[in-house]
């Protein structure tokens, strides 16, 4: 569904997207193949295999990346925050299922334009190769998660990261703590993490119990100290911010 939105100067996701590095003639051309959509909440952006006719950056709300295996198993295998890229320039097809997790508006770009801007226009070549980095590094450090840390420090590092960067769409501080909403659910979560429901409902409850986090209704959450969630991920509160 097609939507409207405001324009580039007043884009949440403005200094972190694809564009970020653009000049004004350079927007202005990206705006000439550009328009918005919008997905509720369970609907399929794309389903794997078929073709992309566009690509584009998540303005609002959160998406999952999920694999299907040949015994029709599904494993999440990503998730899609504001100001993530959705689709690959010069791959025609989707290599993820992309569902919206949440309701989520899409900043799209007509894929063949697109592809000609990155060829020519080295600031939004330059910003995409800096976020495909960046990729790959939370994967690598995903990586980790999965295979090395414990139930309660997968549970820390999946809210420490939506938390990480729910500060950095809100510009907000880390100072008074942050308050974010959940994108997944706790199946959804033990799904992700490798863990039985049960496991991630207990490991939740005793962040809570310990004062790690708070929480208000199902999908809330406080983290009134963000450097102390990060020691419980096995994270160095000195690392920064997750990409």
């Amino acid at each position: 569904m097609a939507v409207a939105t405001p324009d580039c100067a007043g884009c949440p996701i403005r200094h972190r997207a694809v564009c970020a590095k653009c000049e004004a003639d350079e927007l202005a051309q990206l705006e000439e193949v550009k328009y918005y959509r919008s997905f509720e909440a369970g609907q399929t952006v794309i389903w794997s295999g078929d073709r992309m006719d566009f690509v584009g950056s998540i303005v609002s709300g959160v998406a999952t990346l999920t694999q299907t295996m040949e015994d029709g198993r599904r494993q999440m295998v990503g998730l899609l925050l504001p100001s993530d890229f959705v689709g690959r320039p010069g791959r025609s097809g989707a290599a993820y299922d992309v569902t919206a997790t949440t309701e989520i508006v899409m900043c799209c770009f007509r894929k063949k334009p697109f592809e000609e801007l990155v060829a020519t226009t080295p600031h939004i070549a330059q910003r995409l190769l800096e976020m495909t980095l960046d990729e790959l590094d939370a994967a690598r450090e995903w990586m980790l998660v999965l295979g090395r840390k414990t139930a309660r420090e997968k549970i820390a590092s999946l809210l420490s990261i939506v938390a990480r960067r729910s500060v950095l769409a809100d510009q907000a501080s880390l100072k008074d703590g942050v308050v974010f909403d959940l994108p997944l659910t706790r199946e959804a979560m033990a799904d992700y993490l490798g863990l039985t429901l049960e496991t991630v409902s207990r490991q939740v409850s005793a962040l809570r119990r310990d004062g790690v986090i708070q929480l208000d209704g199902k999908r809330k959450v406080m983290v009134p100290d963000m450097g102390r969630l990060m020691e419980e991920a096995g994270d160095d509160s000195d690392g920064g911010f997750l990409g």
